[in-house]
């Protein structure tokens, strides 16, 4: 089987060194040789120009070589990585992609012209690097109606809150070292605030429940708001923030949401600290299962793309075409499943007030909650430091019971409107996971 690579950067020459290096295991897996005839790259290295393979810096040409029998996408992005792909496609070749952005947002159009052409379009790395997560979803847990799943599914945003919390620095500092150390990018948006985990999430709820790809319906909030004293309150009440993608199938539809998190400390995915990944999967059958490892990195986000070549080549050498396994793991889609809203969905709830120092504060707050239906679960009163101290202001850390999105919005704005309560309330929504813990 020949190969195509576009892009060489760090996971196309991980890929390109891969499938040199393993080239005989691979063999004996496969039953033939997989061999790599075309790189596109704008900067050939110098193992790339050594090693004989042809070489360009045209995409396009890589999928228009007869030559080629599997385009692999490995430039990122919208375009050209769109327009690529579906050349490729219309070419009749197979692809494997890392492009985590373009399946969860053009993942629908792209899977409906590859079962056009009958070929293969498949996406393991493009979730949580080196884990085989969408393996274990569309194969491992088949005979499971997934009920829920949760992961740690960027590596930035898990390794900064790491660093907050074990180390009580301040957000900005640790971003800072994260872009030093290679983990964030310049522009760090798509980490902090959520966007890519949004991607993934969508990727694993439509493989988890069989729905179409829906990134648009995602909510999504980053982490940049979280303070170190926030990750201290939460510790001194037994719970760990993590930022989480989140799916759960519920009577009214499918939850879909990115945020901080509040989780006990017991929980195993509460315990995965640096720019680890993972990833949490509750089946009616099986139960809760785990899976861990590195989310991103040459060697371990190539492992996922050799991987599906190799799942396409095994198929492929017998029948020359592969349709085996659906691309949403699911031969007949759900269209009775909405995406929920997020004011419609119901958690449990971190509130960090900034009340003043008066007598009789916190017996206003209670009694707002109370007239909502809210209980109160456990209360944290610290003494002021600070700025705070300056202006008078008590940190009031509340856990509440369960209760709608809608109602502690109204709650809030309420609380808010007080005369005794001094500014915005930091809200963090808290994760209770059945079957999860140690």
């Amino acid at each position: 089987m020949r190969i195509g690579i576009c892009g060489h950067g760090t996971v196309g020459g991980g890929t390109f060194n891969l499938l040199r290096s393993k080239a005989s295991e691979i063999k004996r897996r496969v039953g033939m040789d997989l061999e790599v005839v075309h790189v596109a790259t704008r900067r050939p290295s110098a193992e790339l120009k050594a090693s004989g393979v042809h070489y360009s810096t045209d995409v396009f040409e890589v999928a228009r070589n007869p030559e080629v029998d599997l385009v692999v996408e490995l430039i990122g992005g919208f375009e050209p990585a769109l327009e690529l792909v579906l050349y490729a496609i219309e070419n009749g070749k197979h692809v494997v992609t890392a492009n985590k952005a373009l399946i969860a947002v053009h993942g629908n159009t792209i899977f409906e012209a590859a079962r056009k052409k009958g070929v293969v379009v498949a996406y393991e790395s493009a979730v949580a690097g080196g884990i085989p997560i969408i393996k274990a979803l569309r194969e491992g847990l088949a005979a499971n109606s997934i009920q829920w799943l949760a992961g740690i599914i960027n590596g930035t945003s898990n390794f900064i809150l790491t660093e907050m919390g074990e180390r009580k620095r301040d957000f900005p500092e640790v971003l800072k070292e994260a872009q030093e150390l290679g983990y964030a990018e310049a522009d760090p948006t798509f980490d902090v605030e959520g966007i890519d985990a949004a991607h993934k999430l969508t990727i694993l709820a439509a493989n988890a429940f069989g729905i179409a790809l829906e990134f648009d319906r995602v909510y999504t909030e980053g982490i940049s708001h979280i303070t170190t004293a926030d990750i201290s309150y939460a510790e001194e009440l037994g719970y760990r923030i993590k930022h989480l993608g989140i799916t759960r199938v519920t009577d009214a539809g499918v939850e879909l949401r990115v945020h901080p998190t509040l989780i006990s400390e017991n929980t195993l995915i509460a315990n995965v600290h640096g720019v680890m990944n993972a990833v949490v999967v509750k089946g009616d059958s099986a139960g809760s299962t785990l899976y861990y490892g590195a989310g991103a990195g040459a060697e371990a986000t190539a492992s996922s793309v050799v991987a599906d070549i190799i799942d396409i080549a095994r198929t492929w050498r017998e029948s020359r075409t592969q349709a085996t396994i659906p691309p949403l793991a699911f031969n007949k889609l759900r269209n009775d499943l909405r995406i929920l809203d997020i004011s419609e969905i119901e958690s449990e709830y971190y509130l960090r007030i900034p009340a003043r120092d008066k007598v009789g504060v916190m017996a206003k707050i209670s009694q707002v909650l109370t007239n909502y239906g809210i209980n109160i679960e456990a209360v944290i009163q610290k003494e002021p430091h600070g700025d705070d101290a300056e202006r008078g202001i008590v940190p009031v850390v509340i856990l509440t019971s369960r209760t709608s999105e809608n109602t502690m919005d109204v709650a809030i704005g309420v609380i808010e409107g007080l005369d005794e309560v001094g500014g915005s309330i930091m809200r963090i929504r808290v994760e209770q996971f059945d079957g999860e813990d140690n």
